[in-house]
């Protein structure tokens, strides 16, 4: 059954939606399906996307495509623009697609490194300039660039995706001003620890959901729904969760704090 999608718009569009495989990345695409709008998957795993494409499609009787692409290279996300340039209804567009990496800055690969760099940050660049100016002509579009609470609370032991995903959240912010009056919404979704596969991968070895305590995790489900109800929302900048934002701004007060008394020198 379709419900109302969450901007009120009359005629929902299409959603593009990187990291669609799994996670919040395949919430994402179960919600907006419920709401109407037809899907355009992007991912590495094939065989996940094709039995999400499936499901949705014979559920909510929308229309999803799947597109397999490496956004950790640059010419796989040329593909996907080649299909931004094609769509002339694109709604949204949601940057999803991470990883994370549990080891030390100097133990990791260097082009590891730059791997994160091209899927955090280069691709939503790349995507993003694709997708603006449709949405401009047609005066409607939602963006949201999964950042991460490590954007607001710093930590050296995870130095690139800390690096990556706060220069999600300022290109964000940045993003909005060049964008108002456009009828473009603009979000950095900056989630706290979440039920997923995001820590099941080989780059994640070794870490167990037990160092944390169970109500510092939320399900991805929580995340969306509360993603989609912030998109209108002044602030660019949007953490789920309770806990997460005590923990956010407690953090960014910090934050502040250092850089005005020049502990950075």
């Amino acid at each position: 059954m379709i419900s109302e999608n969450f901007m009120g718009w009359e005629n929902p569009g299409s959603a593009l939606i990187t990291g669609s495989s799994s996670g919040i990345g395949a919430e994402f695409a179960r919600q907006l399906a419920q709401q109407g709008f037809d899907l355009i998957l992007v991912a590495r795993r094939k065989g996940k996307l094709d039995a999400l494409s499936k499901t949705l499609q014979e559920k909510y009787s929308i229309n999803v495509e799947v597109l397999v692409a490496d956004l950790s290279k640059i010419s796989d996300n040329e593909q996907v623009i080649s299909r931004i340039n094609e769509i002339n209804n694109l709604d949204i567009l949601i940057n999803n697609a991470g990883f994370g990496i549990l080891d030390n800055f100097l133990q990791i690969e260097r082009m590891k490194h730059v791997e994160m760099i091209n899927v955090h940050f280069t691709s939503p660049v790349m995507l993003c300039h694709a997708t603006i100016p449709g949405m401009t002509k047609r005066k409607r579009g939602v963006i949201i660039n999964t950042s991460s609470i490590f954007a607001i609370n710093k930590d050296s032991s995870i130095i690139m995706y800390t690096a990556t995903k706060s220069a999600v959240a300022i290109f964000s912010e940045l993003l909005k001003v060049k964008v108002k009056g456009t009828g473009i919404y603009i979000q950095a979704l900056c989630p706290g620890f979440t039920y997923s596969e995001f820590h099941d991968t080989d780059t994640m070895s070794g870490f167990q959901r037990d160092w944390y305590q169970p109500e510092q995790w939320m399900k991805a489900e929580e995340v969306v729904s509360l993603s989609l109800d912030a998109v209108k929302s002044k602030s660019v900048i949007f953490i789920p969760g309770e806990r997460n934002k005590e923990s956010g701004m407690i953090n960014r007060k910090k934050n502040l704090s250092k850089y005005l008394n020049c502990e950075w020198l």
